[in-house]
């Protein structure tokens, strides 16, 4: 066998195997990239979900938030009776009294503000979709921009080739939305984390000293349910781009991956990065 042979032998083996892998991913994983980013009070609707965070009030961390506002109140009332001797300013007990009555209310209330905050923000990503889908005449979904994809760069097993132009643009859209699939799942735990914390940060409310904590609590939290409708925005783009320039199909990967990155820039918030979470990791680890 001479050695041409050899080599086109591995070139195909090679080719089939990341053909057999992109169509693996692209029919089994993609699928999963809709549910996760397109989220709505279904993530929270689950008797487990209710009975963690205590939306009856008798269990949970709503039960603990409770009990941390009535140890405040008793607090207050020790340091108001000592300012009576000692002088010190305290706040007026008529304003104490309607802030917490606001708080407990709010408080007692998380799950059904989640609720209603998780829905509303559906509904605005969900006009952007709608709204994408007269102008393009296409699903604004991920499942869609997989269809679109695959239709712009073959990869049946006998066209895929890995080192041409078209199998690295493919490589690079497989990897980039396999990064996105990783971002956009730890983005839909950390909602669920941020919702179970609801009550202790509106908690935090009582006290100028601690509003900082809502306050980052907020950014955070609404950073993330903002980028449904960003990555909404970015999907419309993409469906209308003319698929005959490829690059351009590049260029709309990576903003998907920054997304994150751009709304935390301009409201700040967490990092979903997963790429640049686990290379920080890394090189901690190297340090």
């Amino acid at each position: 066998m001479e050695q041409s042979e050899v080599v086109n032998i591995i070139i195909e083996t090679i080719n089939s195997i990341f053909s057999n892998l992109f169509s693996s991913i692209d029919n089994n994983v993609y699928s999963y990239l809709d549910t996760f980013t397109f989220i709505d009070s279904s993530i929270i609707d689950n008797s487990f979900f209710e009975k963690f965070l205590g939306a009856s009030g008798k269990t949970g961390i709503l039960y603990l938030t409770d009990a941390l506002l009535f140890a405040i109140i008793i607090y207050y009332a020790i340091r108001y009776s000592y300012s009576v001797f000692t002088g010190n300013n305290v706040e007026k007990p008529t304003q104490f009294i309607f802030k917490m009555i606001i708080i407990g209310i709010f408080i007692n209330s998380s799950f059904f503000l989640c609720e209603q905050i998780l829905n509303i923000n559906y509904l605005i990503s969900g006009s952007i979709q709608d709204i994408g889908k007269s102008i393009t005449n296409k699903d604004i979904t991920f499942s869609c921009l997989i269809q679109n994809l695959n239709s712009v760069i073959s990869i049946g097993e006998n066209s895929f080739d890995l080192f041409s132009f078209d199998g690295i643009i493919k490589g690079f859209i497989s990897v980039g939305l396999l990064n996105i699939l990783f971002s956009y799942s730890l983005r839909y735990i950390i909602i669920q984390v941020f919702v179970l914390t609801t009550p202790l940060a509106m908690l935090s409310l009582i006290n100028s000293s601690s509003y900082w904590i809502f306050k980052s609590w907020s950014k955070a939290f609404f950073s993330l349910l903002l980028l449904q409708s960003f990555v909404s925005l970015i999907l419309i783009i993409m469906l209308s781009l003319d698929t005959s320039n490829k690059l351009l199909l590049i260029g709309s990967i990576y903003a998907l991956i920054r997304a994150n990155t751009f709304i935390r820039e301009i409201l700040g918030g967490v990092s979903i990065d997963v790429s640049s979470n686990i290379s920080s990791i890394i090189a901690s680890f190297k340090s």
